[in-house]
């Protein structure tokens, strides 16, 4: 679902209070007759427009945090998920799951590859501008040839 700023809230809501349609609307702003329809409703409801708080629970491993656990991924590139989550009981007196600690790495862009952690840009293989790509990623040419087949008889 896309965020809309609260000032594009607010002109689709005038818009529909100086009773222009909803349809007519959503064609003058750009936007589906469903988002006018959540603005007039939201408007009505709680009397603001301004952005709902995202729900749930805030991170276990914050902003403030990532820093140790990248350390710690640079230091352990061997350690297993459970691992890093007992590092981190130990050394930042926090009990995490291993769901927890995955969604970190992730987010941290860090992957598992070959057994050990790396961050995920290494795992691509990237050609320069220009240069040859390897032969398995090429095409074999008889399976692109033009001649024709063998006639039947």
């Amino acid at each position: 679902m896309r965020a809309y700023s609260t000032d594009l809230k607010e002109r689709l809501v005038r818009a529909v209070a100086e009773g222009q349609p909803m349809r007519e609307a959503a064609r003058r702003f750009n936007v589906a007759v469903n988002t006018v329809k959540r603005a007039v409703v939201q408007q009505r409801e709680t009397g603001s427009l301004e952005r709902k708080p995202i729900p749930g629970c805030p991170r276990r491993i914050g902003p403030e945090r990532e820093a140790a656990l990248l350390g710690r991924l640079a230091a352990a590139r061997d350690a297993t998920v459970l691992e890093h989550c007992a590092w981190w009981a130990e050394h930042e007196g926090q009990e995490l799951s291993e769901a927890t600690m995955w969604r970190a790495i992730r987010r941290l862009g860090w992957t598992h590859k070959k057994r050990h952690w790396q961050p995920a840009s290494a795992t691509r293989r990237r050609v320069p501008p220009g240069g040859k790509r390897s032969p398995s990623s090429t095409h074999n040419s008889s399976s692109l040839s033009t001649k024709a087949g063998p006639t039947p008889r």
